[in-house]
């Protein structure tokens, strides 16, 4: 599994949020990929036409101190490619026989979790960990088929006796940001990190000092630039549903990230809670 930075993912994610310079220079590299590694900072910029200094600019957006270590990036990340070249997504196709869409759907997942481990801050999940096993409670905050990882999170989370609710439509999530307080965490999910509903409780819970989580695609977007805490996610560029598949495969990987890591650092209480709530199921299912 490439579990290493990839900075052809990178590229690919933040694509749409560069300038208009950078967003040339990055074209030419998606489009070129092979050739990069062979090019001097000169001829890269000659190739997208842009200037040796905008080449530079970029390489830095990209999070590089010079050009040399941005190339040895992009020659191990084609290296990566070439380990994993055919596990490359595939939208929905009119008439796709079923084992074709079986094994289809399944490697766009897997690439899904694969391609968000590349992106995914180490650090910045420690920090969220942290967060969450010294908060007071935990609110999830998410629409649509995000909705459905904030159901899943408050599932999880409850098991283990944390105090913690999902909440799915605009008006219910204003009202728990407004109880929020700095003692709480607040979790908001969201694959474009713009959506309307979400960013007006963002406000709210970051005016009441709640510690801000955000799950949502890697580059700028609005929730990203006003978390404290971002964990990025990977979804691939298809247009029909299979990429909204790949966006809640990649969301409900953190999740179970975030529940492992509060499990096992406070692993005996947290087996208690287990057993407990296990012992009372399989109780009911007896009767």
């Amino acid at each position: 599994m490439a579990i290493n930075d990839n900075v052809l993912i990178k590229i690919r994610e933040r694509k749409d949020s560069l300038t208009p310079v950078e967003r040339l220079v990055a074209e030419y590299i998606l489009a070129n990929k092979e050739e990069i590694p062979h090019l001097s900072i000169k001829s890269l910029a000659q190739a997208s036409k842009t200037s040796d200094a905008s080449v530079l600019r970029f390489c830095k957006t990209m999070g590089y101190n010079g050009y040399r270590s941005f190339i040895v990036s992009i020659s191990a990340s084609l290296g990566s490619m070439d380990e994993d070249s055919g596990d490359q997504y595939t939208d929905i196709q009119p008439g796709d026989e079923l084992m074709t869409i079986i094994s289809n759907i399944s490697r766009n997942n897997m690439r899904s979790i694969e391609d968000t481990l590349s992106v995914l801050d180490r650090s910045a999940v420690e920090r969220a960990v942290l967060a969450l096993r010294t908060s007071k409670r935990i609110i999830f905050f998410g629409i649509g088929a995000s909705g459905l990882v904030a159901q899943d999170a408050e599932q999880k989370f409850t098991r283990i006796n944390m105090m913690c609710h999902a909440f799915l439509d605009g008006h219910s999530q204003l009202t728990a940001a407004a109880l929020l307080t700095k003692d709480d965490v607040a979790i908001f999910i969201s694959n474009s990190g713009d959506t309307i509903e979400i960013l007006d409780s963002l406000e709210i819970a970051k005016k009441n000092g709640a510690h801000i989580v955000a799950i949502t695609k890697y580059g700028k977007s609005e929730l990203s630039s006003r978390a404290d805490t971002l964990l990025s996610i990977s979804t691939p560029e298809i247009s029909i549903r299979s990429g909204a598949m790949g966006s809640r495969i990649a969301m409900l990987t953190i999740i179970d990230m975030l529940f492992a890591g509060v499990a096992s650092a406070d692993y005996q209480q947290v087996k208690k809670y287990l057993s407990k709530s296990r012992s009372i199921i399989a109780n009911k299912r007896r009767r």
